[in-house]
């Protein structure tokens, strides 16, 4: 959540900057929006929500037709197939069969593996 948002003008440009607070929890889709919006005065915040909304669904529907995205220095989005076990239920112990099924995977880029573990992240 944003702690805060200052709008000023200069000249003729609007700008935008959001303040968060440090966090524990996971970014969430409409945080991305209005720090990609904030970012790109000149655009929209409901055209950045429909970028980011095509990104998501062309990636999904990549991986749906089991093919593989690559976003160089980012990562790489894939599926793997998990085949069909016997598992437990948590609670009473008894013995349940898990049927096969298609999971996403991702795989980190070097360049994004080298920003995470850099000193000044």
């Amino acid at each position: 959540m944003p702690k805060k948002l200052q709008i000023f003008r200069i000249r003729s440009c609007v700008i935008a900057t959001v303040t968060f607070e440090e966090r524990s929890t996971a970014m969430i889709k409409s945080e991305l929006v209005q720090i990609i919006a904030s970012r790109n005065p000149h655009l929209f915040q409901r055209d950045v929500e429909n970028i980011v909304g095509a990104v998501f669904d062309e990636i999904s529907k990549a991986l749906a037709d089991g093919n593989r995205v690559e976003l160089r220095g980012f990562g790489a989005f894939s599926v793997k197939n998990r085949p069909a076990r016997s598992g437990r239920n948590p609670r009473t112990g008894e013995a349940v069969s898990v049927e096969e099924k298609w999971v996403p995977f991702f795989k980190t880029g070097k360049e994004l593996r080298d920003r995470l573990n850099s000193a000044d992240r």
